[in-house]
């Protein structure tokens, strides 16, 4: 509870994004030597000031309206004794200027972010983050990957309106913890035990569930919409997922009806048999930093909030996205455009 209420004025001078203020929470809470691991194509910087001129003004420099709505708001200890922050939400603004070489569109535009901060001594110590930049593409029409499976769209917040005023419960937060725990162990029985009745997704999952994957996968309703527009693509390009997990550091956290989990990496694969998201069969094994929210209610999952770094997945594999992009839209408009933001 404590690291919500120091984080919390960094996420308000975020929230209006006034680039004075951002700095100066950053230089407060966050220490000199803060590890950020940032999705690619970014990578891992050391400190601040790397993590706010490379990451944040850039954007707002495109979005020069940017504000930043985050949705959910929890935190809580890890297994490994760590503490963490985990917030997610939607930056909004109007996309005026080309942002890693995206062409602007002159609308509004989001982006989703799981973002997670490990304090220690009441500081920030570490980041893990992933922004949806493949989301940003998709809705420039500079899209240069294959067509997601599942419903694109502005990822909501929690139907339950709560994801900012979780109440501290022990309890209930290691509850709900178990219940993903529980479920991701029985996951990983298929297929090596059996058929996908192994995985008991109607005990865990509710019926009217959404699971909210990245762009380039898209959103999924219900048991039946999770297992065909990602579930079956997913396991049968990599039957090996969590054979691994052995070498991998995960850190679970729960808040109330909220648990997390984020990693970097947390999972392990080779890419096989017919490929992944028009990701050709390799046989290389990837590693994904995956980053996840669950919302419970009673004791099945309701929402499940999914980011995994797509770009770092396609460049593990010799791909560059990016570049493609760039190969596709070079007669697009690359300069500013020139629009009264905020003016009637």
């Amino acid at each position: 509870m404590q690291n919500k209420v120091l984080i919390k004025p960094f996420l308000d001078a975020l929230a209006d994004f006034s680039k004075e203020q951002v700095w100066q929470q950053m230089q407060t809470l966050f220490t000199p030597e803060c590890h950020v691991k940032m999705c690619h194509p970014w990578g891992e910087m050391k400190g601040p000031k790397a993590f706010f001129e490379n990451c944040y003004l850039p954007l707002q420099e495109s979005l020069p309206d940017l504000e930043r709505r985050d949705f959910i708001l929890m935190s809580g200890t890890c297994d490994h004794g760590h503490e963490w922050v985990g917030c997610s939400g939607n930056f909004m603004g109007t996309f005026v200027k080309p942002w890693l070489d995206i062409p602007p569109i002159g609308h509004l535009t989001y982006m989703r972010y799981h973002e997670f901060y490990r304090f220690e001594n009441q500081q920030i110590v570490e980041v893990q983050a992933i922004w949806d930049i493949p989301e940003v593409m998709m809705q420039a029409n500079a899209w240069p990957m294959a067509p997601a499976l599942g419903k694109m769209f502005c990822i909501p917040a929690p139907a339950s309106q709560n994801g900012l005023s979780i109440k501290t419960d022990s309890a209930r937060a290691q509850q709900s913890k178990q219940v993903v725990l529980d479920m991701l162990q029985n996951l990983v029985k298929h297929p090596s035990q059996g058929g996908p009745e192994v995985m008991q997704l109607e005990h865990f999952w509710h019926p009217k569930m959404n699971w909210y994957g990245p762009a380039g996968v898209g959103t999924c309703r219900g048991i039946s919409g999770f297992r065909h527009w990602h579930q079956i693509p997913f396991l049968a390009a990599m039957p090996d997922r969590g054979q691994a997990d052995e070498s991998l550091i995960f850190n679970f956290f729960a808040d109330g009806d909220y648990a997390a989990v984020t990693g970097w990496p947390n999972m392990k694969q080779t890419i096989q048999y017919d490929g992944w998201l028009g990701i050709a069969p390799s046989g290389q094994e990837i590693t994904l930093c995956s980053l996840d929210f669950w919302r419970m209610e009673g004791d099945k999952i309701r929402e499940n909030w999914v980011l995994f770094d797509l770009l770092d997945i396609h460049r593990q594999l010799g791909v560059d996205v990016l570049a493609r992009m760039r190969e596709f839209n070079k007669v697009r408009l690359q300069s500013s455009i020139s629009f009264p933001i905020g003016d009637c």
